[in-house]
Order: structure tokens, then C-alpha cells, then sequence
């Protein structure tokens, strides 16, 4: 997956189907392929497919997706912020990729493909949702896969070789009105200021897009837990850094190859969360490298306020963190002095979010 990728308009020049469309998978109707990154654009094209392809990846699985002003304007300022790129390109960006979908209908078939995990599943949902009054004749359908056979760690479509991708293509199966009402209530409950909707939505199963409820579940874990504050991802950081000192290029791969249940965060994302512990009033690990040291190279170790956290010694959200959000759920710093605001957590025990107030020190 490639969440910070450069966009593909719909329909560019390069991207026109095949001249002899005889000759291709998809050959003998224009298609577009639409994907969540550009990790199989050039396995699509090895393995025989001419279709235009289209990336749509903005990574609504991380910062502020707020049903509340510009929704544009919001991701190009977290993306700008997360990764030092201008923040006029992103925009720019952005305006590109949901042009090209809004034109998905002038295409008589439109092919989705994605995965199981939240960076895919919850901008499938946004697809969906833009796609829900796409022309009739429009033949719309989808490749969504949580496993292939002999990849034992499976974590993307980008991991297949052409051959691998061309073997899908009959897997494909047509995108229904239900499956099109489900994309748009998630899409419309991750904006939400609550968590409770898209709850339901995954509590309830999701037979219509088998992978969705999982995704949700797994986004939602990145709300601030009871008894420590800390995400899944972030607690992942320091559970690693217990056994001793990681370069940040070693912490993401022992965390992305092995310890990550769904893995959904690309390397530039994985910078920006330890960017954001670090700058903490209190961090939970330390750096050891010359100023300017990009994070791959950088040295971090565990500190005590960092021991402390996963010990349940102490709250994350009473050490000073940069203000974050999961979807339309604002994570908001407690007052040390005070810390009895209520805001959204996950609860680990009964696996679904709640109002909870964060933990005195030790307490």
C-alpha cells in the first residue's frame, strides 16, 4: 500500500486501455482499475491487463476525518504535516484523485482492488460511497482478499507477482446495492465524533463486505486504551523497545513483519507516530542521533515514564501527547492536575469504546 503516494488521474493519456485489447485480461471493454496505492500498477500492466488505472489513497485510517468543514482541506494539512510535503501539492493531489473517481462512470466497467486491512477497507468505504450513483450500465466490481495461497505472512496485494495478480481477476464478484449501503453508512460514521456507530456497524457483522467489520475493529483500537492511554500502535512501539535499543528502520519492520495483527500503517505514517510520542512532555522513549538524523537511522530507547505506561503505572494521556484523531474522534491531552475529562478509549476487556476519564499515576 502507499498511503502518501502521487496520484494517477482516471483516464491520462498513458493509462488508456490497450490498442488491441484482444490481447489483454481485461481486453474488449475500457476498464478502469481503481486501487488504494500504486504498489500494483506496473504488476497489473506485467501481468496483461490495459484498463487506465486510478489510485485513491488517502489514509483515512489515520488523522482527522471530520464531518465538520473542508474535508479536503483537513487531509491536506494532516498529510502535509505528516510527511513535510507541501501542503498546496496535496491539495492538488487529492483534487486529482477524487476527479478521476467522480469520472469512474464514463468507463462501462470499473474494477476495485483492495484488502482486509483498515487503510484499504475504510477508503474502500469512501469509494463506495462516491460511487453510489454510478451509471447503471457501469459493470462495478471487487477484489478484496485477506490471504493468498503460499504467502504465509499475507499483508497486501503488493506482495503478489503478476502472475498472483492475474489469477484474482476471476475472483472478482459485482458490487451490489448492499454492499453500497454499508460503504456509505461506514463512511458516514467514521466522521462521526463518536465512536458508537461504526461500532455497530462492525459488532453487527458486515457479510456484504466480509473484511470491513475487522478493519473497523482494528481501526478502532487505535483509540486510547483503558488503563494506559496508549494506542495499539503505539503501545506496539514500546513493547518492542523493552528489549533493548532499535533503530526506528528496525522497529518498523520487527513491527509491520511480525507483532502488527493488521498491518496498515506504511513506513512515512510510522515516522510521523514516533515524530508525535517524541514530542510529548513527557516521552516514552528517548533518541540518540546528530539533529537532522532521519528516523530510520535514528537510535531510540525505552524511558521510565515509557515502563511505566506499559507497566499501568501511568496514563499517556497525563504525559503531554500532541493532540491526534482517530477518524472524527478527537484525542485530546488530560490535565495533569486535574485529568478527569471523559473522552473516547477502547476497552480491551468488552472490545468496544467508552467514556472514560484518564488514570491518576499508579492508580
Amino acid at each position: 500500500m502507499n498511503g502518501a503516494g502521487q496520484p494517477r488521474p482516471a483516464a491520462s493519456k498513458t493509462d488508456r486501455p490497450d490498442a488491441n485489447p484482444v490481447r489483454t485480461v481485461d481486453g474488449g471493454t475500457r476498464t478502469l482499475h481503481i486501487r488504494c496505492g500504486s504498489d500494483i500498477r506496473g504488476g497489473l500492466r506485467r501481468a496483461g491487463f490495459g484498463g487506465a488505472f486510478l489510485e485513491f489513497s488517502d489514509p483515512y485510517c489515520l488523522g482527522p476525518v471530520r464531518n465538520s468543514g473542508s474535508l479536503l482541506h483537513q487531509r491536506a494539512a494532516f498529510l502535509a504535516a505528516a510527511t513535510g510535503d507541501p501542503e498546496a501539492d496535496l491539495q492538488d493531489r487529492l483534487r486529482k484523485e477524487l476527479t478521476g473517481l467522480r469520472r469512474a462512470g464514463e468507463f462501462p466497467r470499473v474494477v476495485l482492488w483492495f484488502e482486509h486491512d483498515s487503510h484499504d477497507q475504510l477508503i474502500l468505504a469512501r469509494i463506495l460511497a462516491e460511487l453510489s450513483e454510478l451509471p447503471a450500465a457501469t459493470e462495478l466490481s471487487l477484489i478484496c482478499i485477506d490471504s493468498f495461497p503460499g504467502v504465509q505472512r499475507f499483508v497486501g496485494l503488493g506482495q503478489l507477482d503478476p502472475a498472483q495478480l492475474r489469477s484474482l481477476w476471476p475472483q472478482r464478484v459485482p458490487v451490489d446495492a448492499d454492499m453500497i449501503d454499508l460503504g456509505c453508512a461506514v463512511w458516514a460514521a467514521l466522521q462521526e465524533p463518536s465512536p458508537l456507530g461504526l461500532h455497530a456497524l462492525a459488532h453487527g457483522g458486515t457479510p456484504e463486505l466480509p473484511q470491513m467489520a475487522g478493519a473497523i475493529l482494528r481501526h478502532l483500537q487505535e483509540l486510547p486504551w483503558t488503563g494506559d492511554g496508549l494506542s495499539l500502535s503505539q503501545r506496539l512501539v514500546l513493547e518492542v523497545l523493552t528489549d533493548g535499543p532499535r533503530s526506528g528502520a528496525a522497529l518498523f519492520r520487527e513491527i509491520h513483519n511480525r507483532r502488527e495483527p493488521m498491518p496498515f500503517m506504511g513506513d512515512l505514517m510510522f515516522w510521523h507516530m514516533l515524530a508525535q510520542m517524541s514530542a510529548a512532555a513527557r516521552p516514552p522513549f528517548r533518541q540518540t542521533a546528530p539533529a537532522g538524523t532521519p528516523w530510520p537511522q535514528r537510535s531510540l530507547t525505552l524511558t521510565e515514564t515509557g515502563q511505566a505506561l506499559l507497566d499501568g503505572r501511568n496514563d499517556w494521556l497525563l504525559c503531554g501527547p500532541r493532540e491526534r484523531w482517530v477518524g472524527g474522534v478527537e484525542i485530546a491531552a488530560a490535565d495533569p492536575a486535574g485529568g478527569t475529562a471523559r473522552q473516547w478509549r477502547w476497552n480491551p476487556e468488552f472490545e468496544r469504546p467508552v467514556l472514560a476519564a484518564a488514570a491518576a499515576p499508579g492508580g
